[in-house]
């Protein structure tokens, strides 16, 4: 059998922000974080297993190919009763692609993996969109960092799914489909920045915005200067 988890990893600012925040909180209410992080993400699908091996890519490509444009927001925070323990997420503000996506991914998926193979929330209809912050979170301290998290200022990152990412059962990369160029990435290809700059670019152009230009590190701080000076 094999074991696969579906997600989309989230980068730049937000992911950033995600991680600066994990580290806030475990210093200041002493929180333990056993093992590895796993880095911020929202969870598509699983995890699972199957013995269709070639049948999770080749769903998974066809799905993807009916989209390129996947809107959603990083807007807030929420908490809930996870299946094991109290989490604390950053909410996902899901535009309807995004939710047509992920439904059609199970419908798909749900064909070829059996349903004792399978998450519950996996064969309902609806999903709960959000990236985690914090898991199992001792009870003692759950209200204590909901008190402090809602004091601070609410994060707010518009964001587009670019890729779909495949982890295996050790939760490593197995490989991304990236819904932009359209084709599957190897792991060392996932994890190229340049690649991944090239996804945004052309995602830019989809967006018909115009291409970020450069400015050189000397008039880019002149300019801040001026802004803190005469703010608009």
């Amino acid at each position: 059998m094999n074991h696969f988890y579906i997600e989309y990893r989230i980068r730049g600012d937000p992911k950033r922000y995600l991680k600066r925040l994990r580290t806030e909180l475990a210093y200041r209410f002493r929180i333990r974080r056993g093992g590895k992080q796993s880095p911020p993400h929202i969870t598509l699908y699983g995890p699972f297993k199957t013995a269709e091996y070639k049948g999770v890519f080749s769903r998974i490509e066809k799905v993807a190919k009916r989209y390129k444009v996947v809107p959603f927001s990083i807007d807030g925070f929420e908490r809930r009763q996870g299946l094991s323990g109290k989490v604390i997420v950053g909410h996902i503000n899901a535009s309807p692609q995004l939710v047509n996506l992920r439904r059609e991914l199970a419908e798909e998926l749900n064909q070829i993996v059996k349903r004792e193979d399978c998450q519950p929330w996996d064969t309902k209809g609806d999903a709960w969109f959000h990236t985690t912050i914090l898991q199992n979170v001792d009870q003692r301290k759950y209200d204590g960092i909901w008190h402090y998290l809602n004091r601070k200022k609410k994060p707010f990152y518009p964001q587009h799914l670019v890729r779909i990412t495949i982890l295996n059962s050790r939760r490593r990369i197995e490989c991304e489909y990236d819904l932009i160029l359209e084709r599957w990435l190897n792991r060392r290809e996932a994890l190229s920045k340049s690649l991944y700059r090239k996804t945004i670019s052309k995602l830019i152009e989809l967006l018909g915005r115009p291409p970020a230009r450069r400015q050189p590190a000397r008039i880019g701080l002149i300019k801040k200067i001026i802004m803190r000076l005469h703010p608009r």
